[in-house]
Parts: structure tokens; C-alpha cells; sequence
């Protein structure tokens, strides 16, 4: 397997979770309302799955490693758009949280700002994705051997085994914190 793979396979999950949010932005629109509990699980989706998992990866390893090659102009752009991708869809995440809070306090105009942003999430992910599984993930496997991908695959899966530990020791010590 390519490296690459993984990586595509975890693209399929988030576009379901992303067609998810479709229709509870319809939903939210037609009654004006938002599904606060869902907006909490598709937020620790996007933060856990999308962000720290497969974001990861693609930075902490996959990204990492281009750093060390000599890109062509193209690919050196698409990984800088990659990177600032990743950053705009956790700061769109961030303001999502903060509206679907003020809307829990009672704040009306809050819909309609998580709905935007659910909104925008919904129309960046498949544009996001389509840019790294056509333009970017195959064009990019010719910078490394046949090792450095095993070595890249076996790494990818080091990482996700890690994970959940990681995500469940930061829940304690934010508790332990307080």
C-alpha cells in the first residue's frame, strides 16, 4: 500500500460527516435552530477524525518529509495551500463552537453565524479533498522511494495508534488542571 492510501481512505469518512452537516445546515435554516449535540459530535469529528488524525498525518509526516525534497514550484504551492487550508478550517471550526455557545446562551443571531459556518465547511472539504486526491497526493509520491513510502506507511500507522492515548490523556489533564 501507498502511503497514500490511508490518507484517501480517511477522505471517504470525512465527505459522509461532511454530507451529514449538509443536511443539518438545511435543517438549521428551515427552523432556525441549531442541533447543538450534533454540532458537538461533527466538532470533535472534524477536530479528532479531519484535523488531528488525517491533518496530521499529512502535516506531522507526509509534509515533513516534502520539506526535505526539492518540490516543483507546483507541488511546493499546492502544499503551501494545503497548510493554510488546514489553518482556515480550524479557525471556521473555532468560530462555529463560539456561535453554537452564544446560541446555547440564548443568542438568536447565533444561527445564522453557525450556519455559515457549516456552510463554509460544507463547500471546503470536497474542494480540499478533490485538490489533494487528484492534484496532489499521486504527482507527490514520485519524491521518494519505494522505502521512504513503507517507511512514511509505517509511521502513518504508529501515529494513529498513538492517538486515541493522546486524545484521552489531554481530557485528563485539562480536568486534572482545574
Amino acid at each position: 500500500m501507498k502511503p497514500i492510501g490511508p490518507l484517501m481512505h480517511e477522505h471517504r469518512l470525512i465527505e459522509r460527516m461532511i454530507k451529514l452537516m449538509k443536511l443539518k445546515l438545511d435543517e438549521a435554516i428551515q427552523t432556525n435552530s441549531l442541533d447543538s449535540d450534533f454540532i458537538d459530535s461533527a466538532v470533535d469529528f472534524i477536530r479528532t477524525y479531519a484535523d488531528r488524525c488525517h491533518h496530521g498525518k499529512e502535516e506531522g509526516i507526509l509534509f515533513r518529509d516534502l520539506a526535505q525534497k526539492q518540490l516543483s514550484d507546483v507541488h511546493a504551492r499546492i502544499m503551501n495551500e494545503l497548510l493554510s487550508e488546514h489553518t482556515h478550517a480550524r479557525n471556521i471550526v473555532r468560530q462555529l463552537v463560539d456561535a453554537k455557545e452564544r446560541y446555547q446562551r440564548g443568542d438568536a443571531k447565533a444561527v445564522d453565524e453557525a450556519a455559515a459556518c457549516m456552510k463554509e465547511l460544507v463547500e471546503f472539504y470536497p474542494v480540499h479533498i478533490l485538490k489533494e486526491d487528484k492534484q496532489f497526493f499521486f504527482p507527490i509520491l514520485d519524491y521518494f522511494t519505494q522505502d521512504e513510502q513503507d517507511k512514511m506507511l509505517q509511521e502513518f500507522w504508529e501515529f494513529d495508534r498513538k492517538l486515541i492515548h493522546e486524545k484521552y490523556r489531554l481530557v485528563v489533564e485539562k480536568f486534572e488542571a482545574i
